[in-house]
């Protein structure tokens, strides 16, 4: 283990300390200045600020020429209120890191520990702080930036805590191992009237009532089959609140997911395809929008091979698990650049799930993470 206790313990208190300061998607100013000023104590060979928006990464260069492996960790909270008694907890009303993000920069913290007091034998590592993972467009965006050239990867390496299953137990496997997800925001537009004469107006009551479970009715398959699709709606609204009036104009919002990018066309194509029809027959007007694109996450076979082989030399325990998973994650954006794997980290079989308002990442993960992409690291630059 290269982390003695003492950077143990202070690891632990940091990652405590970014709990108790959530920043939401597109707005860690604070948390990217507080990693750039743990970063800065440990002698890294350059810090880059600014990446899409928030992004910090920084970079150890080896003593000789090489590949450039990137390790990612994501920066932002979500907008859920915390509900709990840890002295830790959020101090931000309505904001919390219920998805494990502080403890997963804690990782990245330990591995620059590492990497500052002995660099890699040749190449270069970066250690990149992503920001807006829970909406999508932090990859993108740090992709995006025309500084992310001076860092593009040969290798990436990213990991994700996973509750439900065994506290330090590995989830690693070849191919798609998280889904392809988008928000669908569907308007139609009619005409409104006053409640008591509705034959005046055009209401989209009926519509938004055939087209909520014809939407979930788009989905099918399991998870494990390559034509897996699930839509779920999550919002609707139709009118205004009052009595008076008989709607003109209803909102609906689905979340849309697939295993891969190909099956999210299809599944695009076919909800805009029956939004447009049950539109037209309640002559309505209609608008679609989309929000918080996820492409799927595919791991490269070679990365896999990396990782396997590290997790074999440190006796952590691994296997398939449930992979992949329903959820989205935008790592599949740095994928698309640079053959990428992501493993998934056990934080406990009756550990809260992530995005509960109980949730809080189990600090023991910060050494096993560590060591994971340590022996990567070490393996791949020496």
């Amino acid at each position: 283990m290269f982390l003695t206790n003492q950077d143990v313990a202070e690891l632990t208190e940091w990652r405590r300390k970014l709990h108790r300061m959530p920043e939401l998607s597109g707005q860690e100013a604070e948390t990217a200045q507080e990693v750039q000023a743990f970063l800065s104590t440990t002698g890294p060979d350059r810090i880059m600020s600014g990446l899409g928006g928030h992004g910090v990464a920084a970079i150890y260069d080896g003593r000789e020429p090489g590949p450039t492996v990137m390790v990612r960790a994501e920066l932002d909270g979500l907008p859920i209120e915390e509900i709990s008694d840890i002295p830790h907890r959020s101090a931000v009303p309505g904001r919390a890191h219920l998805c494990g993000h502080d403890g997963h920069m804690a990782v990245l913290a330990a591995l620059a520990r590492g990497l500052g007091r002995q660099r890699p034998q040749r190449g270069r590592v970066v250690l990149l702080f992503q920001p807006a993972e829970e909406d999508g467009s932090g990859a993108a965006a740090v992709v995006a930036d025309p500084n992310f050239l001076d860092i593009k990867p040969d290798l990436a390496f990213a990991l994700h805590n996973l509750p439900g299953m065994p506290l330090g137990r590995v989830a690693l496997a070849e191919g798609p191992v998280n889904c392809a997800s988008r928000g669908m925001s569907i308007t139609l537009t009619g005409k409104t009237a006053h409640a008591s004469m509705p034959e005046f107006g055009v209401s989209p009551v009926h519509a938004a009532a055939k087209l909520m479970p014809a939407l979930t009715g788009l989905g099918g398959g399991t998870v494990f089959e390559e034509g897996f699709a699930m839509v779920t709606v999550t919002h609707a609204r139709i009118g205004e609140p009052a009595f008076g009036v008989a709607p003109g104009r209803a909102e609906i919002w689905a979340t849309l997911r697939t295993l891969t990018d190909a099956g999210m066309d299809d599944l695009c194509a076919r909800a805009e395809g029956l939004a447009t029809s049950v539109a037209r027959e309640s002559g309505l007007g209609i608008e679609t929008a989309y929000h918080d694109i996820f492409h799927h996450c595919e791991n490269a076979p070679e990365a896999v091979a990396q990782l396997r082989r590290a997790l074999d030399l440190e006796g952590i325990p691994y296997d398939r698990g449930d992979l992949p998973i329903r959820a989205s994650e935008d790592f599949g954006r740095l994928g698309q650049n640079a053959p990428a794997a992501m493993f998934f980290l056990g934080a406990g079989e009756k550990h809260p799930s992530l995005h509960n308002p109980d949730y809080d990442f189990p600090d023991d993960l910060i050494g096993i993470g560590a060591r994971v992409f340590m022996r990567t690291l070490r393996n791949i630059l020496g």
